[in-house]
């Protein structure tokens, strides 16, 4: 069958058409182009963000807190019972000679408890007024806007630390105490020992009077010991135990002082900036 003249035209017009239209080509993705949630962009920027509100000060004084109370709880209540057990067997025979003691002893060990347990939440409760004004705390939960009453709030933190710092300025200067009556028998013990050092007296005649500190009463007998009986004391598990505990505690007690120092200042910067800068959109990172 013949082509005729007409039909070749409209041919030869279709094609023209259908080559001056603009090709249309779809995006096929590439296996570089699918992004793992993983490698999302942002992700790192995020934990930087999260780590820079991080208030390391804080933190680190609740973890010195938390270790010196510790160490000085529970080292100073079992190195509290070893003392009266000391003071029954070779100092104060008659118990009515040291009850006294013996019930400031019991209270002391009452206390401790309640010490721990005080400074546990009152850790907790800094460390958690540290985390909660940081700027990480404001990104994450929207505008962070200071009040009156949280700045009272902080405000009393700073007077309670300050309170706290002072006393146990005094606490520990309290727990050297036994340390330095316990290294005074540990080193009477240490002259007996070697009696060569000594050319004025005999082994016999090197006597520790424990009355002499004040702890039982001066009619209290023995009272002291001498010679061999003072060294068979300092070679007992009581004593060896004792004087090693009572210096982990006043070590404990200054591990405390240094943390409490730390809250100060923690404390003090982030009460100042939310006072100073209350009307600003700002919060602190200490």
């Amino acid at each position: 069958m013949a082509i005729t003249r007409p039909e070749m035209e409209i041919g030869r017009y279709h094609w023209m058409y259908e080559s001056s239209r603009p090709h249309q080509y779809r995006h096929v993705p590439a296996l570089r182009d699918s992004v793992s949630p993983l490698s999302a962009p942002g992700c790192f920027e995020c934990c930087i963000k999260c780590l820079g509100g991080v208030p390391y000060a804080s933190l680190v004084a609740t973890i010195l807190c938390f270790s010196g109370v510790a160490l000085f709880c529970g080292c100073g209540h079992v190195a509290l019972a070893g003392t009266i057990s000391i003071l029954e067997q070779h100092f104060s025979t008659n118990a009515s000679d040291h009850a006294l003691l013996s019930e400031v002893i019991q209270l002391m060990q009452y206390v401790i408890y309640g010490i721990a347990s005080f400074f546990f939440l009152y850790g907790i409760i800094l460390l958690a007024e540290g985390f909660y004004t940081t700027s990480a705390v404001k990104e994450l939960h929207g505008e962070f806007k200071t009040t009156v009453c949280g700045r009272c709030i902080s405000g009393m933190f700073v007077f309670l630390t300050y309170v706290l710092g002072l006393a146990w300025l005094g606490v520990f200067g309290f727990s050297a105490v036994p340390v330095f009556m316990f290294y005074n028998i540990w080193s009477t013990c240490e002259v007996i020992k070697s009696p060569q050092t000594n050319s004025t007296a005999t082994g016999s005649q090197i006597c520790v009077d424990i009355r002499q500190y004040g702890i039982i009463p001066w009619n209290a007998l023995p009272g002291r010991a001498c010679g061999s009986t003072l060294e068979s004391i300092c070679n007992t598990n009581e004593f060896y135990m004792s004087y090693h505990l009572f210096i982990v505690a006043c070590a404990g007690a200054g591990a405390t002082v240094i943390a409490l120092l730390i809250y100060m200042m923690a404390t003090t910067y982030n009460f100042a900036v939310l006072k100073f800068k209350s009307r600003e959109d700002c919060c602190t990172k200490f």
